[in-house]
């Protein structure tokens, strides 16, 4: 297919380090706390925060809801982790926007 390679974030790796560091974790806690025992072995955490292996997008999600942030907020370099971490899960404002948009194509 040739073409550029897709850019990959570079700030995610340090991001993650420090979603499993403010949840108090080890490698092999933090799989059990993305529930994913039995899918993710320790090496591919390490890898995840050393920037050498990316996480899958819903890895990425599960990061997120474990550290109460947007997606977003892992993917995009510009985007700084809030201070305190976990921080709030309420995501009600989204779920409200995509709810009126199903209701909107019926």
């Amino acid at each position: 297919m040739g073409g550029k390679p897709r850019q990959k974030p570079k700030r995610m790796a340090e991001k993650l380090v420090r979603i499993r560091a403010a949840l108090g974790l080890s490698q092999n806690e933090m799989i059990k706390r993305l529930g994913m025992e039995g899918r993710l072995k320790q090496n591919r955490i390490s890898g995840y925060e050393l920037g050498t292996n990316e996480p899958s997008v819903i890895t990425l999600l599960r990061y997120a809801r474990a550290a109460g942030v947007n997606m977003e907020v892992l993917a995009d370099d510009e985007l700084d982790l809030p201070e305190i971490l976990p921080g709030p899960t309420d995501h009600a404002e989204i779920k409200r926007t995509f709810a009126a948009r199903r209701k909107a194509k019926r």
